[in-house]
């Protein structure tokens, strides 16, 4: 399917999606580099997506009812506009499917939702060393933020500035 533009529908991830969309987590996980990072749970998403205030989202790109790729997505916010946004924590086509339009498909359904909703912003982080999807972003008329420098504070550094808080 390489090459080829391929027929696919883009539609919004159900409960029943769950172990397909954790099982791509971890596939893209292992492209990353990062397989012992992926450590979410079907319970994790579950609540995450379908629980009693879902805050993230993901939609499924399907060939033929095959799941070909999916995208995880949250709103953010930007104070200097005061409207939301959309951030993209996920994009993944599975690699029988790439090359055939599925992520422009995945990303052009998610931008419309942002023109839909008046979002002004769509964002998404890609790996420096991920050469092929920066030329698919550059090429779709995605900006690279060389300005930003992303943070990060997880195990006992966060643990450690979370008690800082305590102490004033």
């Amino acid at each position: 399917m390489k090459g080829v533009m391929t027929n696919f529908v883009v539609r919004p991830a159900t409960p029943q999606d769950i172990p397909t969309i954790l099982a791509m987590v971890t596939e893209l996980a292992e492209y990353e580099r990062a397989a012992v990072e992926a450590v979410a749970t079907v319970a994790d998403f579950e609540s995450a997506l379908f629980g009693e205030n879902p805050a993230v989202f993901a939609v499924l790109a399907e060939v033929e009812g095959q799941t070909a790729g999916f995208a995880l997505y949250f709103r953010n916010f930007s104070t200097w506009l005061g409207k939301h946004g959309i951030y993209l924590e996920d994009l993944y086509v599975r690699p029988e499917f790439r090359g055939s339009g599925i992520g422009q498909g995945l990303l052009s359904h998610l931008s419309q939702i942002c023109v839909d909703n008046g979002y002004p912003r769509f964002e998404w982080w890609v790996l420096d060393w991920n050469e092929s999807a920066r030329k698919v972003y550059d090429h779709l008329g995605a900006k690279a933020l060389t300005e930003w420098i992303p943070y990060r504070v997880t195990g006992d550094a966060l643990i450690d500035l979370a008690a800082k808080a305590q102490q004033s």
